[in-house]
């Protein structure tokens, strides 16, 4: 475990030191994965685009996972504003912003990627989850998908008694963790660096990630099976600390928003990129049988999972019903305009 206030020390000595050899302004960036990642690769481009509107006058620093601290601790750091920017996502932010259990709620989103881009850039529900973050001391400056999550089992699923008693890995969002109880499963939150060991001693059965998660924690390795079901998206949260965001000039404010907006296109296509590469790379290197739900088998799963939205509302309150609720219209809308009905 870390050590809060040694940790922030620390950081901040780092920083201290920064400042006095490059004599400019450091945002330092804290991110859920590894090297390699989405989340890395919007680091990156998100680092070159704000130095460079900065003429140089900004640095940002790329912390990857493990550096700084666990999901949790990280979101801590950037209330206390120790860290300027991190990644924070719904699966363990639920527990302290519970309206971002939204996000975790299976057969929510469309099928159709394009639609979720446009209703994540433009819903009034993104609005409404502003101010729960504010509540929190947090600056809401994204929301990013990173691809369909994943199954990956020792045994083929294909219905829901085919979870029954199945130990999965999930991440502590309560409303994860509801999720696969309707299905029959028991889930078992387990920190992100611990699966592969968890799954090669078979203290879990399976776990769900998207792709390129899989493949560069090799999880597939100690898998027989994986299992595309489409039931929900991976959507982390890109947050500073409201504070900070607060307190900088008007055009600083202005330069990560228009970052951050332009974004939104580049880091769909990355993610997608990324997910079919490590697919591929996946089914070159192992024996692990890939499969896809067809609609009859979807449906089963979706029927089952409905019943978490009672439990979502019951736990996010009116806010959350109204950010569910908007959402919901904002994708059907968008599927009838784009089918011209």
């Amino acid at each position: 475990m870390f050590k809060k206030a040694g940790l922030i020390v620390a950081i901040a000595a780092a920083g201290a030191m920064t400042t006095s050899v490059a004599q400019a302004e450091t945002w330092r960036f804290a991110l859920e994965e590894v090297d390699g990642s989405v989340q890395d690769a919007y680091a990156e481009e998100f680092k070159k685009r704000i130095e460079e509107k900065s003429n140089g006058n900004i640095t940002v620093e790329i912390y990857p996972y493990g550096t700084l601290g666990t999901s949790s601790q990280l979101t801590e750091l950037v209330q206390q504003d120790a860290i300027q920017l991190a990644f924070a996502s719904p699966g363990h932010l639920a527990s302290v912003i519970p309206e971002t259990g939204v996000f975790t709620l299976h057969f929510l989103f469309s099928d159709d990627n394009e639609i979720n881009e446009q209703v994540l850039g433009s819903s009034k529900a993104i609005d409404m989850l502003q101010e729960a973050y504010h509540e929190q001391n947090l600056e809401l400056l994204g929301v990013i998908p990173e691809g369909w999550m994943v199954w990956t089992a020792d045994r083929q699923i294909q219905t829901p008694e085919d979870m029954e008693g199945f130990k999965i890995r999930t991440m502590t969002s309560p409303i994860l963790v509801e999720s696969y109880r309707a299905y029959g499963a028991n889930p078992t939150p387990m920190p992100y660096s611990e699966v592969y060991s968890g799954l090669q001693l078979e203290q879990i059965d399976g776990q769900v990630n998207p792709i390129f998660a899989i493949e560069e924690m090799s999880f597939y390795e100690v898998q027989d099976y994986m299992i595309e079901a489409k039931q929900a998206q991976f959507i982390t949260t890109l947050v500073a600390a409201q504070d900070f965001y607060n307190n900088l000039p008007e055009d600083q404010q202005q330069m990560i928003d228009e970052v951050t907006d332009n974004m939104r296109s580049y880091i769909f296509e990355k993610q997608a990129q990324f997910n079919e590469e490590r697919l591929n790379t996946i089914k070159e290197n192992s024996d692990i049988q890939v499969s896809t739900l067809t609609d009859e088998q979807r449906d089963a799963f979706r029927e089952k999972s409905m019943s978490v939205r009672d439990t979502f509302i019951e736990q996010a309150g009116d806010r959350g019903k109204q950010i569910l609720e908007t959402l919901q219209q904002d994708i059907e809308a968008a599927e009838k305009e784009k089918s011209g009905s």
